[in-house]
């Protein structure tokens, strides 16, 4: 997985400041956006191979953020991300693209998994 970009979109700065570093030491590449709107900027302006997101941000959430990822950039991954998430939101964002769900915190072996499983395939 050496070499596989990763944009981490959160408004929990520390959480994603701290995934970050978790996943660079893995020798993956992670760069962070804030909010939905700068996370479409960086995709466009370099596109990621996995986008892994929060499901519940200001502004844009997860789910219409995956709408327009998915509309703009189909070869782009999504993983969701939640501390609150329901049944049915993992269900409408697997429904809209989402290679899978996560529940916050989140385990970084089960990240790990995820983005293997997705990268080989």
């Amino acid at each position: 997985m050496k070499g596989l970009k990763v944009l981490l979109v959160d408004d929990e700065i520390e959480f994603i400041t701290t995934l970050s570093e978790r996943l660079v030491l893995r020798g993956i590449h992670a760069a962070m956006a804030t909010d939905g709107e700068s996370a479409l900027r960086r995709i466009e302006k370099d596109p990621p191979d996995v986008v892994i997101m929060d499901l519940l941000m200001p502004g844009i959430n997860g789910l219409e953020l995956l709408k327009k990822i998915g509309a703009r950039n189909s070869d782009v991954s999504v993983i969701l991300l939640s501390g609150r998430g329901t049944e049915e939101d993992c269900q409408e964002g697997k429904l809209l693209g989402a290679v899978d769900f996560l529940i916050k915190p989140v385990d970084i072996n089960d990240l790990l998994n995820i983005l293997k499983k997705n990268h080989e395939s």
